[in-house]
């Protein structure tokens, strides 16, 4: 895939050098802040700028800490049959002959080396969402690689740099490849983790099935794109229809909940259980806080400190989805009858360093991405950003180590959860009054005609992709590109 990219040469910038650096910067944010109708002092925009790039320092690691082991793992995506709904089979696309993919986990330190090998009918390619890879490694095609023909393999490697919660999938045609079930979740685990009774790990996903199980096989329509993309009629957890999960009275269980739907929002709830949120897209937060209060959109992830009572034996507890005006059922849990067990007694994660960022109000923001749709294209709608749809979009240029504040704005009805690859940022307003989020995103649900602003201070050097999670927007044009210099 041909792109055009603007912005200023490499060189050019690699050239800038310390204050000079800091000047340009207030310079463009004070230009685009003009252009919101707000008076800025250059002056006071580059000291602040600094004492907030300051508060940030030490918030996660900038770099990986390789230990000498490599983790081998070798991903086939094929085509074949699974019984997402019994007793029907359906036509899948899966990693390794299953749905939803394999579970991999590593150790932090350790390096990642996988052979993705495509026997699809169609290009693949592997995007590891939420892990900060190397830019090369990022598995957007027409961006950071060519996508992989059929037969050929690919090997990605790198080191994690954060321990949490991750997923993958492919980038090329993802509404289509995500959609029959290419997907699997990465775990990087911490020494430190706490001694948890038992895991679970969710893959939330809606399917859109005919009556014999098959697979709805019109992919990016006029109505998935009139709407919030495509939303299926069958919802599973772990490719399964209402799952039961056994656990133990007493038990502390940590759940890594992951949205891989391609639209679907999900607000998951479990009424009758204690369940905070430790963790938020791979990141520890700073104040744990009450499941049912996040909306879970599709590239999400949730760490949830669940405790089954100790007097509940026997019980059955229903786990929800309310993000609908009619809640749904998602799954089960069934409590085995057996004497409690002591309830394993920590104290829950918590980021180590989390920037207050009390006075980012006083920066201008530096870049107002527009989302909008409008007619014509090859689908009869198009998505965009700032006017423009991919690959004709125009690249935000960034500088490593200097605190942004960026807007989201929808001119649209329709929800958009925005992923920005390669970066975390914390949502710091909605509709600009300020919000007290205390932990850090890669994905945010941009409500219709609502705007979000962001900050965040880049360290991963690159291009990266920035697009909506509704995958049919995105591959119908809402994606731009982030490039950090």
């Amino acid at each position: 895939m041909a792109t055009a990219f603007s912005g200023p040469g490499r060189g050019a910038i690699m050239a800038v050098k310390g204050v000079v650096f800091l000047v340009l910067a207030a310079i463009s944010v004070s230009c685009a802040d003009s252009e919101l109708g707000l008076d800025t002092d250059p002056t006071r925009v580059i000291a602040l700028s600094r004492q907030l790039s300051q508060e940030f320092n030490g918030a996660y690691p900038l770099s990986p800490v390789p230990n000498g082991n490599v983790r081998k793992v070798e991903l086939n995506a094929s085509e074949f049959e699974s019984g997402v709904r019994p007793p029907y089979l359906s036509r899948v696309w899966g990693y390794n002959q299953r749905v939803p993919g394999p579970v991999i986990r590593m150790a932090l330190g350790e390096t990642l080396e996988v052979k993705l090998t495509n026997n699809l009918p169609q290009p693949t390619s592997i995007h590891w969402h939420g892990v900060r890879v190397p830019n090369s490694m990022d598995g957007v095609p027409g961006l950071t690689q060519k996508a992989v023909p059929l037969g050929k393999s690919f090997v990605y490697r790198f080191t994690p740099k954060d321990a949490g919660t991750f997923w993958f999938h492919p980038h090329f045609r993802s509404s289509e490849q995500v959609e029959k079930g290419l997907h699997g979740v990465l775990i990087v685990e911490d020494p430190a983790d706490p001694p948890y009774s038992a895991e679970l790990v969710w893959m939330l996903d809606d399917w859109l099935l005919e009556k014999d199980g098959s697979i709805y096989d019109q992919f990016v329509t006029h109505h998935d794109l009139a709407h919030d993309g495509r939303w299926g009629n069958f919802l599973t957890v772990n490719g399964q229809f209402r799952p039961v999960f056994m656990v133990n009275p007493g038990d502390r269980i940590r759940i890594r909940m992951v949205n891989v739907a391609n639209g679907r929002v999900f607000l998951p709830v479990i009424p009758g259980m204690e369940s905070r949120v430790i963790m938020v897209d791979g990141m520890a937060v700073a104040e744990p806080f009450l499941l049912g209060n996040f909306d879970l959109a599709p590239g999400n992830r949730l760490d949830v400190d669940l405790v089954v009572p100790a007097n509940s034996a026997g019980r059955t507890f229903a786990v929800e989805n309310r993000f609908s005006r009619q809640p749904s059922l998602l799954a089960f849990l069934q409590v085995d009858m057996q004497k409690a067990k002591d309830t394993p007694s920590f104290d829950l994660p918590r980021a180590g360093h989390f920037p207050d960022w009390k006075e980012a109000e006083g920066i201008p923001v530096h870049h107002e991405f527009i989302l909008d749709a409008e007619r014509g294209g090859i689908h009869g709608i198009s998505w965009t950003i700032d006017g423009r749809i991919w690959p004709r979009s125009q690249v935000l240029e960034l500088w490593a180590g200097q605190f942004y504040r960026l807007r989201f704005t929808n001119r649209s009805s329709r929800l958009h959860p925005m992923h920005l690859h390669g970066q975390f940022f914390r949502l710091l307003s909605r509709n600009e009054r300020d919000t007290d989020e205390r932990f850090w995103r890669d994905t945010i649900l941009v409500g219709p005609r609502e705007s979000v602003d962001i900050g965040l201070v880049p360290t991963d050097l690159g291009l990266w992709a920035n697009h909506c999670h509704v995958l049919e927007h995105a591959e119908a044009g809402m994606m731009t590109a982030v490039r950090v210099n």
